[in-house]
């Protein structure tokens, strides 16, 4: 048949199906249009759960201190909250409850067996006795209870400050004044004050609540920052009324995160940060105020304990200098709808793929398994160079101890080789005090561990009589040469 005749059958689109049409194109709008609509129902629905990010289910005030009746208008945060229980098994060791009311069944692994010549280091202090790695929050107040430092030695109850829910302790002790209850606790024995302490941080520590807004709750810090910032320009600085919001992100950690000691009769709780943040910074201020935390047993050095400088140790690093804050990567924003939250469940995220994700390759073109991989080399690195320090270290208190004992040295080098352990010893406390192995600002933390080496072998050398200040001094430091 020629394709020209005229009696060909009809196309589908020009015969007798042509009647499909229509309702071909009708579905296809109707499916449009459904679609259209559940997109315009969904952004909607987002925008209002954006715009009220929880459902008020109860009322709450500056006297609701227990975190689980917060719980009720915020159940996601208060979740994250409470997995800070959820301790990694291979980070425990099994411990059997003692007759004087320990209850605990596990207790992390002992910094002293990982780092036995801490004990050399602090002999004649309570922390050459027990000392062990970190646990989420929702130990910090009974591992501290229990710990032989308290249940063995006199610890003040300025301690509290960093372990318990502080807005119900000094209201307990001030009978709603805060700050009178503030001073009572910094003073009175911890066996006593602890008894005012209801549980670990809480909720009531780091939010208003009536905005949920950031604030800073420790009398500590609101002084401590606002001596710095005069030492920077910035006169009568009043954090919560002045820091933007991405710095209180890192300031209500920086509460507790942080270098500190006891001062005067009052045992009251002080940041040493008038000349800066560095660890110079803090043993000029230091010296200058002649404190010293404990008295070597074995070489009569005048010693300082450093505490957990974690705030002061990452303000030196390239996060800091980025803006990158202790939340950004400890709390990673998580989305529950249109509805972005923190993960208050506050550890590394090195933990795991999703948290590396989640905070790390936010910024990071890479890899988890990368970043991994980093994290790790700036530890084993910052491992060397510690045990480089310690071996250094370990031959300063060996030969001071032998010429105190035998009088091999005048009373001048003595003097002078105490106070380069002085220093030395509070390098090193320094950085191991710090949670990061070095992380929060690699460069800096290998700086100190080295100085801290250079002032070990330079303490050697001033008892065999060489002059160390005509070979240049320690560097590095505001103040070059000991002078104490």
């Amino acid at each position: 048949m020629s394709n020209t005749d005229s009696t060909a059958q009809p196309t589908t689109w020009t015969g007798p199906r042509k009647r499909w049409v229509p309702i071909v194109v009708l579905i296809g709008v109707a499916i449009a249009a459904a679609g259209l609509t559940w997109l315009l129902t969904t952004i909607f629905a987002h925008q209002q759960e954006s715009k009220q990010p929880f459902t008020q289910v109860v009322n709450i005030d500056d006297k609701t201190y227990d975190p689980a009746i917060w719980g009720r208008n915020f159940p996601l945060q208060y979740d994250g909250y409470m997995a800070t229980a959820n301790t990694p098994e291979e980070d425990l060791v099994k411990h059997e409850p003692t007759a004087d009311g320990d209850p605990r069944l596990f207790v992390t692994h002992s910094k002293l067996e990982i780092y036995p010549r801490l004990v050399n280091m602090w002999q004649g202090y309570a922390f050459a006795v027990d000392y062990r790695e970190p646990q989420g929050h929702h130990y910090m107040l009974e591992d501290q209870m229990w710990t032989r430092r308290m249940t063995e030695f006199k610890q003040p109850g300025a301690c509290l400050n960093c372990h318990a829910s502080l807005p119900e302790v000094v209201d307990s002790l001030g009978n709603g004044d805060q700050a009178a209850g503030w001073a009572e606790m910094n003073k009175l024995p911890y066996a006593e004050a602890v008894q005012h302490a209801k549980g670990p941080i809480a909720c009531i520590d780091c939010h208003d609540p009536e905005t949920m807004a950031l604030r800073v709750t420790r009398p500590a810090f609101i002084e401590g920052i606002k001596e710095y910032m005069a030492g920077q320009g910035v006169a009568n600085y009043d954090v919560n009324n002045d820091a933007s919001t991405q710095d209180m992100r890192t300031y209500v950690c920086a509460q507790c995160h942080v270098e500190y000691y006891f001062a005067g009769d009052a045992k009251t709780l002080t940041f040493p940060w008038d000349k800066g943040l560095t660890a110079y910074d803090a043993i000029d201020y230091y010296d200058e105020i002649g404190w010293t935390d404990f008295t070597h047993t074995q070489t009569g050095s005048e010693v300082l304990k450093a505490q957990h400088p974690d705030f002061e140790t990452w303000s030196q690093g390239i996060h800091a200098a980025n803006g990158v804050t202790c939340a950004d990567c400890h709390m990673a924003y998580e989305r529950d709808g249109a509805a972005k939250i923190s993960n208050h469940d506050v550890a590394s995220p090195m933990r795991s793929e999703d948290t590396i994700n989640a905070s790390c390759l936010t910024c990071h073109h890479s890899t988890a398994t990368e970043m991994k991989d980093r994290v790790e080399t700036i530890h084993d690195r910052w491992y060397e160079a510690q045990d480089i320090s310690f071996a250094a270290f370990d031959d300063l208190v060996r030969d001071l101890t032998e010429a105190v004992e035998t009088g091999s040295a005048t009373d001048e080098q003595i003097a002078l080789s105490r106070d380069y352990q002085r220093r030395a010893s509070f390098l090193i406390d320094y950085t191991i005090s710090e949670n990061s192995r070095g992380f929060h600002a690699p460069a800096y933390a290998i700086s100190i561990l080295n100085q801290a080496t250079d002032w070990s072998r330079k303490g050697q050398l001033v008892l065999v009589g060489v002059d160390v200040e005509a070979s240049g001094g320690p560097v590095s430091s505001a103040s070059p040469t000991p002078t104490r």
